[in-house]
């Protein structure tokens, strides 16, 4: 089948080699790269599918659009609106492209946390020699507890890994029920609360969703057990950061690390930049090399079923996000 596919501007760097790549791996493709908003309005006036992120206006020129393809595993807020939900287009995303630079990251920021490591970089800028020989002084992971909340491919490698630490790993996912390799159980979103309050180290790797927004606020952090630790890798605005603030002043929580914040840049003068139970990374949990070639491979295979009218990879519930 021939079809038109459009890479809707402004388009990466990464993408400008994939108008011929894809030319010459998806028999009967027509990319268009419009740049002129004459062009894109065209462009996207023929188009059967795209790449990009399509706002109301533009998705109103889309009349034919069949299938879109989500630059992103979890795209930033505003990708997903009334006007795309309700239209018939089917949309897919980049989950799974960079698990393994994810999960990494995340079992660094649960080490750093667990083995005071924050503390001890504080130390060193300071030329301080303190030892912390006490029997808190660390969260032993043989003997701790730790809920991965959101086990979908990011978070099933996470409880994978954190296993072979001897941590006891539980998950709460809305649609996995089967335990992963790793996780001892998972429950559903409803048990939230009382896994919560068994837990040493919970692990946020849930998308924003309608549902996930502002899921850690105040109420959950009273919900959790006390000392426990927090880390969220999924998406800034599932974590209330001043109820955040709030439960590390008080102990509620022994420590938080970061690397998606509710607001993006986190600004300069927010309190977490310098509380000394936090570690902050600047959304660089995936950072790591082919990630873009990744993407690309995503986007081919797609392209490939669209042409030989099989189903899609990666397909998004479009009313909640993910």
């Amino acid at each position: 089948m021939t079809f038109t596919f459009v890479l809707v501007p402004p388009a990466p760097e990464e993408t400008r080699t994939w108008p011929g790549r894809l030319a010459r791996a998806v028999p009967g493709i027509d990319v268009l790269v419009p740049q002129d908003p004459e062009d894109v309005e065209a462009a996207l006036g023929r188009a059967d599918a795209a790449y990009g992120t399509l706002t109301p206006e533009l998705l109103a020129m889309a009349d034919g659009l069949r299938w879109l393809q989500a630059p992103q595993a979890g795209p930033p807020p505003g990708f997903y609106h009334p006007a795309l939900a309700s239209h018939p287009v089917q949309v897919t995303n980049m989950r799974d492209t960079y698990t393994d630079h994810v999960a990494a990251h995340t079992l660094a920021l649960v080490l750093a946390l667990a083995r005071q490591i924050p503390r001890y970089v504080r130390e060193q800028s300071a030329a301080h020699w303190a030892p912390d020989w006490s029997d808190g002084a660390i969260v032993p992971l043989g003997e701790a507890r730790a809920l991965v909340v959101g086990t979908g491919a990011v978070g099933a490698e996470v409880g994978r890994l954190l296993a072979a630490f001897g941590t006891r790993v539980d998950g709460v996912d809305a649609r996995v029920t089967a335990p992963p390799p790793g996780f001892t159980r998972i429950v559903p979103p409803d048990r939230l609360d009382k896994v919560l309050g068994e837990t040493d180290i919970v692990i946020v790797t849930v998308p924003h969703t309608p549902r996930t927004e502002g899921l850690f606020d105040a109420d959950r952090f009273a919900a959790m057990k006390r000392g426990a630790c927090l880390v969220n890798v999924g998406r800034g605005p599932t974590v209330r950061l001043d109820d955040l603030v709030a439960a590390l002043d008080t102990g509620q929580l022994r420590g938080a690390a970061l690397d998606v914040m509710e607001r993006e840049p986190l600004p300069a003068v927010h309190p977490l930049w310098r509380h000394p139970r936090a570690l902050l990374t600047p959304h660089v949990a995936g950072a790591g090399p082919h990630a873009a070639e990744r993407r690309f491979e995503v986007l081919t295979e797609n392209a490939r079923r669209f042409a030989a009218g099989r189903p899609l990879i990666n397909v998004v519930d479009k009313t909640q996000w993910f």
